[in-house]
């Protein structure tokens, strides 16, 4: 990068002025990656400190049935297919009842679109669930894409649907369904009919209605860093007008390496596809941080990164660490070479000091249940946040 232009995107991002989509696209092309990940750092500590937040979560995946057959998904199945499942309510009590421990505070749902489920079916879950575990846990459960599905086959509208989903329990949705916003990539990608109309449609009456959600992208397959910077500008252009984003979270895309229960490989992408490096991770979350001038947390999911990954990328610009999940199918059904189906509240305590930060456990909401020390100041060797 010309050493004028790289000073003044420095300045312009530590004086808070707003990149523009040149701006992105020209950080994504520097080579210094320790430059970018020491800016974004910058940005990042002038934000939240020298914390790193996580929670206590778990994952129910109530149904892998599903009418679309996305390109990237390894997770879904067809009616009648082997390892298709969908639960009785009452099973996936049972399932989230086993996992109260801990100190759960957050429980999160995501689906398959499900072709001859009821609409009734998902507020009664939310309702079950709510009443069988603790207070503190809160119900974080549905995509975009869902929802717009749910109007399909109940013939309400979006609002009326959240409106009965938060009487039920529903305190946030899910991120999921953004994957690429720009139809050039999302074309060859997505094969339901929620797109970037519907998808922020959805958002923006959940912010109205007082939910906070995450936002997240899903890169490294076919895409362009271009559009990389075009997802997260139309993120930044609705946080504007509605400032209901909590967190933004990258999704790094998988290969379907090996199926082990039924031996198919479903990912139709990665015979043209190689996976984002880490070092491709750790650009993207930095250039993410920086353009995301209006978004207060930026959160590595440690699942799709490896945990290694995932402790450098709080140096360049993420904030969180997600939670302790425990069989996160919809990763571990493609991924099965890389990352821990767990982490315990003690692990990662462990590796957010490791990394030099000082961890502090939140609810879905961003309140803060409990503030731990940091690293060992008595330590010979006291850890400093991570470089690459």
């Amino acid at each position: 990068m010309d050493a004028g232009l790289k000073r003044e995107l420095e300045e312009k991002a530590l004086s808070g002025e707003r990149l523009s989509r040149e701006d992105g696209i020209a950080l994504y092309e520097s080579d210094d990656l320790a430059w970018l990940g020491g800016l974004a750092h910058e940005v990042r500590t002038r934000k939240n400190g020298d914390v790193v937040y996580f929670n206590v979560n778990r994952h129910l995946n109530m149904t892998n049935v599903c009418t679309a057959s996305c390109a990237y998904c390894s997770f879904q199945r067809k009616p009648g297919e082997k390892d298709a499942y969908t639960m009785r309510i009452e099973e996936a009590v049972r399932l989230a009842r086993a996992m109260e421990g801990d100190g759960l505070t957050e429980l999160h749902i995501v689906n398959g679109l499900h072709p001859t489920l009821p609409w009734r079916y998902y507020p009664r879950s939310l309702r079950a669930l709510k009443e069988a575990l603790p207070e503190q846990v809160s119900l974080k459960a549905f995509t975009a894409t869902e929802i717009h599905h749910f109007e399909t086959i109940s013939g309400l509208s979006a609002s009326e649907i959240l409106d009965e989903l938060i009487d039920a329990g529903l305190e946030s949705l899910t991120g999921g369904g953004a994957e690429i916003f720009d139809w050039e990539v999302r074309q060859h990608i997505v094969d339901h009919a929620t797109h970037w109309e519907d998808w922020s449609r959805i958002h923006r009456l959940a912010h109205a209605k007082g939910l906070k959600t995450p936002c997240t992208m899903l890169y490294g397959h076919i895409e362009e860093r271009r559009h990389r910077v075009d997802h997260v500008l139309r993120l930044r252009e609705l946080q504007d007008e509605t400032g209901g984003f909590q967190v933004f979270i990258p999704l790094r895309y998988q290969h379907d390496f090996v199926d082990m229960k039924d031996g198919k490989i479903r990912n139709r992408l990665q015979a043209r596809t190689t996976m984002a490096s880490g070092a491709e991770a750790l650009r993207t979350f930095a250039v993410s941080r920086l353009l995301f001038d209006n978004v207060p947390h930026v959160k590595v999911f440690w699942v799709m990164h490896g945990v290694q990954t995932a402790q450098l990328a709080l140096q360049h610009g993420a904030d969180d660490m997600d939670g302790s999940v425990v069989e996160y199918k919809i990763t571990h059904d493609a991924d099965a070479f890389g990352t821990p189906d767990k982490l315990t509240r003690d692990d990662l305590l462990e590796l957010i000091r490791d990394a030099g930060f000082r961890p502090v456990e939140r609810n879905t909401r961003y309140e803060v249940v409990t503030e731990y020390e940091g690293p060992d100041p008595a330590r010979r060797e006291s850890p400093q946040p991570m470089r690459a």
